[in-house]
């Protein structure tokens, strides 16, 4: 995780772009809008295909579990270090960022049995994550791998959002051909503060490490690849649902 934040603060940064502007200029894949998705909060959200699979193209912003009960919101640093519950914060604790970020959820609140996402939808797993990072041509041996992957077939870039309103300049590589507009929402660390506005967007998997710990993916400004490694579950992460796929049932089976 340390490398990765060090990454954010390099002044190859430029060099880096300029190495992989081809892939920014690349023609974009026809981009597959999905049905809308509404929340239990009554929030819709964009959802778009990507090969398989269809995943919200925003943010979670939802403050209720799919069962009606409330997910706390909880602003106060030293409250957040000791929570050992789902909770919901906004970066810098400040409302306009939640309309356009969404929410920053720790893992409590993910791996909550009453439900985070909405009714046919769920928190994607470190499986369909690398599901989606084969389809955008990464090599599968490089998928399980730690720290940034993808970087030659910019994966990360046909994620994110294009331009510098929601990311700080260089944006290296983003060309959004996937429609997944992957936004630069920053998070809240374990111990309290918010980190990286404009520099890195990160979500959470549903999949634990051997470690305790719990996998996420992460994009930023200056790296074409995405970052997957294991972090600490009271930290405060974006959350991209995928929808339930009916299961495929076999011709011995039916």
């Amino acid at each position: 995780m340390k490398r990765f934040l060090s990454v954010l603060l390099l002044p190859a940064a430029a060099l880096v772009l300029i190495l992989f502007a081809g892939c920014a200029k690349e023609k974009p894949e026809s981009i597959e809008p999905g049905e809308p998705v509404t929340d239990i909060d009554g929030n819709v959200y964009r959802t778009v295909k990507i090969g398989d699979q269809v995943w919200m193209a925003e943010n979670l912003a939802v403050t209720r579990y799919r069962n009606g009960d409330a997910i706390p919101g909880v602003t106060e640093l030293e409250e957040w270090v000791v929570l050992e519950n789902g909770a919901w914060s906004e970066y810098d604790n400040d409302p306009e960022k939640g309309k356009v970020y969404g929410k920053l959820y720790n893992w409590y609140a993910v791996n909550d049995p009453r439900g985070l996402a909405p009714e046919g939808w769920r928190v994607p797993t470190e499986e369909d994550w690398r599901k989606l990072e084969q389809h955008l041509g990464m090599k599968q041996e490089e998928t399980g791998e730690v720290e940034f992957r993808g970087n030659e077939q910019n994966v990360g870039g046909k994620l994110k959002k294009t331009g510098t309103e929601n990311w700080k300049e260089p944006n290296t590589g983003a060309t959004n051909e996937t429609g997944f507009s992957a936004v630069a929402g920053g998070y809240r660390d374990n111990d309290g503060p918010f980190n990286f506005f404009g520099r890195y967007a990160s979500f959470w998997t549903d999949t634990e490490a051997e470690n305790g710990r719990v996998w996420f993916r992460g994009l930023t400004t200056s790296e074409t690849g995405v970052y997957r490694f294991s972090f600490n579950r009271k930290c405060g992460f974006s959350v991209r649902c995928i929808k339930e796929q009916a299961p495929v049932f076999s011709a011995e089976e039916s």
